[in-house]
């Protein structure tokens, strides 16, 4: 990989003498577009070698896919983009199910998932963490970006099975209301997780429901599903009576969100609501939690005002302050205790259990910027840049000490901060 402009990054950014504060402004906002260029070039050279989310993974995954898909539509084939991403509905099952990944030698993966074939997808085995309640989600908001960006709406009436795709992706969403739908709350649910990971406390691996799961409701999941209507309705050719549905699911979704997860006094939205009893102790005061990705995709979904967006970003924060964390990726503050989840790898500052993710963080920068909060985007995109230059790569996640760990060319993160950062650049123009 050519990477140049590497170095007069690094020689901008520890220049820290100048002869005015004028000056100093002046050569801090140089580097910060140098590293962001710098970064973005190399989010564009690893994007464009493939569509798993990283090395040591095998799988296609539609929750990464998404999250990379601006920039995969920049430097990748269109054709190939739109066959990985008909491939997730080859997969669709009788319910309307997505899944998670799939990939081409199960055998060679290395992970003992429950993996399932199709007839339409030969060659290919798949898997769904069942815990989770965002793949269908997911799917849509992808297909929304793979249209926006390419113009290419044709994917809609590219049948699959016999249905087109736009059917198939409303029967996805319907699964959700079907299948993952609590009345009382007017909300879907998913199993208990750490704010928007997949793995519940109350097994050793932890990502498939089973017998012992406690069912919850979290703002992840309803923010997600509220995004994904609101693209649905964007791209669709729907008759008014299909529209209006799906306008008030959004509409009931996004009340209830407010009504139930939104803690007023706190300014936070609770961790979640149990439908069968919490899988914590009795002891751990779980309401105090603050979920970072959460609600970065609820900012996103459009279920804060602007004052409340301000507000949350200096939640963020005071949590990496008092973490001493690196960055606003921080997933949640306070953590988890220890022995709180049986799977090892989600001990405190582990992985989803306070681990530190730039595959939100970015995203928060993305909302920062489109609520027009730019200094502070600059502000918390500013140490994601420094830690991708030092590390020459896309880490999945850090510890709070900033120590990479994960897979080291992690898609999501190339993708998201990509995002951001063009979001900036075009912010910026619009101020001149």
């Amino acid at each position: 990989m050519k990477l140049k402009p590497h170095f007069s990054v690094l020689f901008l950014y520890f220049l820290g003498f100048c002869s005015s504060s004028e000056a100093s402004a002046n050569v801090s906002q140089d580097s910060l577009n140098l590293m962001a260029k710098t970064v973005k070039y190399m989010a564009e050279n690893l994007v464009r070698k493939g569509f798993t989310a990283g090395d040591g993974y095998g799988e296609v995954w539609i929750r990464d896919f998404n999250t990379f898909m601006n920039v995969s539509c920049k430097v990748s084939d269109h054709a190939l983009i739109k066959k990985n991403l008909i491939t997730f509905l080859k997969f669709q099952q009788p319910d309307g199910s997505i899944l998670d990944g799939y990939v081409l030698n199960p055998k060679g993966s290395g992970v003992p998932y429950n993996y399932y074939h199709s007839a339409l997808a030969p060659g290919y085995a798949g898997h769904k963490n069942t815990v989770e309640t965002d793949q269908e989600s997911s799917l849509v908001q992808a297909v929304s970006k793979y249209i926006q960006i390419t113009g290419d709406k044709s994917i809609l009436s590219d049948t699959v099975g016999g249905s087109s795709v736009q059917k198939q992706l409303a029967a996805s969403m319907q699964f959700l209301l079907k299948y993952r739908f609590e009345a009382q709350y007017g909300l879907i649910w998913g199993a208990t997780t750490a704010d928007w990971g997949d793995v519940q406390p109350e097994h050793e691996w932890g990502v498939e429901i089973n017998n012992n799961t406690h069912k919850a409701i979290d703002i992840y999941d309803n923010a997600m599903f509220v995004i994904a209507i609101d693209d649905y309705l964007g791209f669709a050719d729907l008759n008014r009576a299909d529209r209006k549905y799906w306008e008030s699911v959004k509409k009931m979704l996004s009340v209830n969100v407010r009504k139930h997860l939104w803690n007023k006094k706190q300014q936070k939205f609770k961790p979640h609501i149990y439908l069968n009893g919490s899988p914590f102790p009795a002891l751990l005061k779980e309401d105090e939690i603050y979920y970072h990705g959460g609600t970065t995709i609820a900012i996103e979904a459009g279920l804060l005002s602007k004052k409340e967006v301000l507000q949350a970003y200096k939640k963020m924060q005071q949590n990496v302050k008092a973490a001493n964390a690196s960055t606003i990726g921080l997933t949640l503050y306070p953590v988890y205790p220890q022995g709180t989840f049986k799977n090892g790898g989600m001990n405190p500052y582990s992985y989803q259990n306070g681990g530190d993710w730039t595959w939100f963080g970015a995203r928060m920068i993305s909302e920062l910027i489109r609520f027009g909060y730019l200094k502070q985007a600059k502000e918390a995109l500013k140490p994601m840049l420094e830690r991708v230059i030092k590390n020459k790569g896309f880490f999945e996640w850090y510890t709070p000490d900033n120590r990479p760990q994960g897979s080291s060319s992690f898609r999501g993160e190339a993708g998201v901060l990509w995002t951001a950062i063009s979001h900036l650049e075009t912010a910026e123009l619009k101020t001149k």
